[in-house]
């Protein structure tokens, strides 16, 4: 079948447009909007699989994309695997994952509709972003937002919060690349989008999530062209050294970077029991249980037993007991020993490579949807340094709706720019 206009499903086009705005835009603020948004989405991509089910040339792109296709599908088998294994059954754990498996098919959905229809998720990451900052006003404390009330939402805490707040901001810079109509429009709302989510992120205090920040910029730079002479490079470094001082120099960063020193601080002196005390002891617990089931973990939902019996052995701390190891990393090495680091590194590198390879693109399109790929994928592994970014809903169906769309433009705008091409 001709690879044209007439092979999308043309009617389904303005409703996922309308979609791919509202799903990022609710996230923070409508528990489950955004899963709802994900759902009829992949109900009308089902729908399109099988009205084209003898056109292998729909699912081409599972093919074309293996190292995209392999992370969103094997953590999820991993875990039924080891189910299997280990003789319990815990379907509970296979929720968070399923959402990347699921969207495999809405992938193939996106593919197919022209890049115009896709680009405006931009705009659902700008207005997600300012949504967020809503909170800050809606539901302020009598002391106003500190260390001891950061700001949140009713159904996740701080962490996650402030770290999706953070991204959606950024991702709304990257994606003004492709914005071709009303700029000067969609410049003041999506910097507008920027300051807002910055704020949000601010205010939850989310210390490890600001790591992100100098990834972000670089990609920025990449994006924009920023480095591409020395002068820019200068004026760059200036604008950023003074935002890096202005930020510094505000109460709630000292405030947190100084209870970071204090932590350090009560550690040298032998109090263990401090906020950084108590995650570096959960991870130093999670390595002995790598060491003595180093092949397949203690098992995914089982983490806060298994810190349970090293507690009752004096082998930890029973503060530290607890259901996950607030790091991705170390909660798949407890959980899932060498298979779940594998697949860890596995899902990185499927959620990245892809990216990575479009980062230089002549397309402008192209270029930003590479750009807020890699955003979205590090963001991933930076946050997940300090937080279990894999296991909250909310999030892990926003990372894999959003993935699959940055990644599908790139699909449908080369694609576009092949049909456009002179014949020889």
């Amino acid at each position: 079948m001709n690879q044209d206009t007439t092979t999308y499903p043309r009617r389904l086009a303005p409703i996922a447009s309308l979609l791919l705005v509202l799903a990022p835009a609710v996230n923070l603020v409508w528990r489950g909007g955004t899963g709802y948004g994900f759902f009829l989405l992949l109900a009308f991509s089902l729908y399109s699989a099988w009205a084209w089910r003898h056109d292998r040339s729909y699912f081409a792109p599972w093919r074309e994309y293996g190292w995209y296709t392999a992370a969103m599908i094997v953590p999820l088998c991993v875990v039924i695997v080891q189910q299997a294994l280990f003789g319990y059954w815990a379907p509970h754990q296979f929720d968070p994952l399923s959402r990347f498996a699921l969207a495999l098919p809405l992938f193939l959905l996106l593919c197919r509709l022209p890049s115009r229809y896709l680009t405006v998720v931009g705009w659902g990451c700008a207005l997600g972003a300012l949504a967020a900052s809503a909170w800050i006003v809606v539901d302020r404390p009598a002391g106003g937002w500190n260390v001891a009330d950061r700001l949140t939402n009713s159904y996740t805490n701080a962490i996650p919060f402030g770290d999706t707040a953070l991204l959606l901001a950024f991702l709304a810079v990257f994606t003004f690349g492709w914005d071709t109509k009303a700029r000067p429009l969609a410049l003041v709302v999506k910097l507008a989008a920027l300051v807002a989510g910055g704020f949000a992120s601010y205010f939850s205090g989310t210390r490890g999530g600001w790591i992100a920040i100098p990834v972000f910029v670089l990609l920025l730079g990449l994006q924009y062209g920023w480095f591409s002479h020395w002068k820019r490079v200068l004026i760059s470094v200036v604008l950023l050294a003074a935002a890096a001082g202005v930020l510094l120099s505000t109460g709630n960063i000292r405030e947190r970077v100084a209870a970071a020193g204090s932590d350090v601080t009560l550690m040298q002196r032998g109090d263990k029991d401090t906020s950084v005390g108590l995650r570096l002891q959960l991870w130093s617990a999670s390595i002995t249980l790598f060491e003595r089931h180093p092949f397949y973990g203690v098992g995914k939902g089982h983490l806060e037993r298994a810190l349970g019996d090293l507690a009752q052995h004096g082998e930890a701390s029973t503060q530290i007991v607890n259901e996950r190891a607030h790091s991705d990393f170390f909660s798949a090495i407890a959980e899932m020993g060498a298979m779940g680091v594998a697949t860890l590194l596995l899902f990185y590198v499927g959620t990245s490579v892809h990216f990575w390879r479009a980062r230089r693109s002549d397309d402008a399109v192209i270029r930003t949807a590479a750009c807020g790929g890699l955003a979205i994928s590090f963001s991933t592994i930076l946050f997940g340094l300090t937080i279990d970014v894999l296991v909250p809903i909310q999030v892990t169906v926003l990372v894999s709706l959003l993935t699959a769309t940055f990644l599908a433009i790139i699909v449908s705008r080369r694609r576009e720019l092949a049909a456009d091409a002179p014949r020889v």
